[in-house]
């Protein structure tokens, strides 16, 4: 070692390689997005001793769709109020690229305060978790815990700048895997699921499977040979990029691309038009008052509108159908599909055993909180009506 030159902090914490280890794998066995965010926390605050760790998934109104804590109880989390919105130094992680490390976020100029029953605290470690050029999170750590009695905290080390950025690669894994799973429970069309299922075989499941022997050869080489079980981690986190690169590339094909360029309105309104033009029936589209809504209940509602359609144009003979989409209430968003066609009896269709595609429409509404009714009688027609949260 140079005389006078600071030695470097280990990349280890006080667990080793074997704490690192657990924490990835265990963020690898959660499939619910829920879960694997409250992983991620405390993972992160067990490795680099942290009294308070969080995680903020934002939204896209400013504020945070999930945010998990760890270190804070249940009684301080509902006492401290409504979720913070994305200002301060939540923000600077959220639209940039820059990891934070504070010895005192209170001195930050940034720094805008914190409600009443909110938590004291000092040094302050926190990044964005990215997707390619997405941030889909921010995860942040704060006082940093002593061994002993020290005046003014410890502050987080390069070290622990370090290992929380290894941590938060894993994350994004986690947290694309999560959402890739939860989007795949809502696919009823038969080639989606196939087509999903043979995308994360061949492209995700391999890399995953080696980024998992890789950790515990890793934790393996601990004590006998340190340098190749540093070299081994190194190879997880090169394991984890391309494995996130996949994941993304199958996640980008699970919205209809009419949704993300166009909304739902536009999209219906296209996918309508189109349809009276190839049908000889009347096909005609009205929509009273809806804006852009969460995406899962956009894709549930043009999903839904797609099965009616597809039941209108090819089985019931009908000569018009009426597709409206409308704003019912503050918080409640209806879909109609009216067709004058031959109808049929739900029970009847139950009983023989066919669906009409009913099952898979009722599946998309429960998925998003809504509800699905059907009314049809032999020669009146056919209404399915779906209403959803969200205005």
């Amino acid at each position: 070692m140079t005389p006078g030159r600071p030695r470097t902090p280990p990349l280890t914490p006080p667990g080793g390689l074997a704490a690192i280890s657990s924490a990835l794998l265990a963020m690898s066995r959660h499939l619910e997005v829920r879960d694997v965010l409250k992983t991620i926390v405390a993972s992160a605050r067990d490795l680099l001793d942290a009294e308070y760790a969080a995680l903020g998934v934002p939204d896209d109104h400013g504020g945070f769709a999930q945010f998990v804590v760890d270190g804070v109880s249940d009684e301080q989390w509902k006492a401290i109020g409504p979720l913070p919105r994305q200002h301060g130094i939540l923000a600077a992680m959220l639209h940039g690229n820059a990891t934070e490390r504070l010895a005192d976020v209170r001195e930050d100029p940034r720094f805008e305060g914190w409600p009443d029953a909110h938590p004291d605290m000092s040094d302050f470690l926190g990044l964005p978790i990215r997707d390619g050029d997405e941030v889909i999170g921010a995860l942040f750590l704060a006082n940093k815990r002593c061994p002993g009695p020290k005046p003014g905290g410890c502050g987080f080390t390069p070290a622990d700048e370090e290992l929380l950025t290894l941590l938060a690669q894993h994350a994004a894994i986690a947290l694309t895997n999560a959402r890739l799973y939860e989007r795949s429970r809502e696919l009823t069309i038969a080639e989606e699921r196939s087509r999903l299922a043979h995308e994360l075989h061949d492209a995700v499941s391999q890399k995953l499977f080696s980024l998992r022997l890789t950790a515990q050869a890793a934790a393996a080489l601990v004590d006998r040979d340190p340098a190749r079980a540093k070299d081994e981690l190194h190879q997880v986190a090169a394991l984890a990029a391309e494995a996130a690169d996949e994941l993304r590339a199958a996640v980008v094909e699970l919205r209809p691309a009419g949704l993300d360029e166009d909304g739902l309105v536009a999209t219906l309104r296209t996918q309508v038009q189109v349809m009276d033009r190839a049908h000889t029936a009347r096909v005609v589209f009205d929509s009273r008052g809806v804006r852009a809504l969460p995406a899962a209940q956009e894709e549930a509602l043009l999903r839904v509108a797609q099965e009616a359609l597809h039941n209108a144009l090819r089985h019931s003979g009908a000569t018009r159908v009426d597709v409206v989409l409308e704003k019912r209430t503050a918080d409640r968003t209806r879909l109609t599909v009216t067709d004058d066609g031959r109808g049929f009896d739900p029970a009847g269709v139950r009983r023989a055993g066919r669906h009409l595609g009913l099952v898979s429409m009722r599946d998309r509404a429960s998925g998003v909180g809504g509800t699905l009714t059907v009314h049809s009688e032999p020669g009146k027609g056919t209404t399915i009506t779906l209403e959803v949260p969200g205005a």
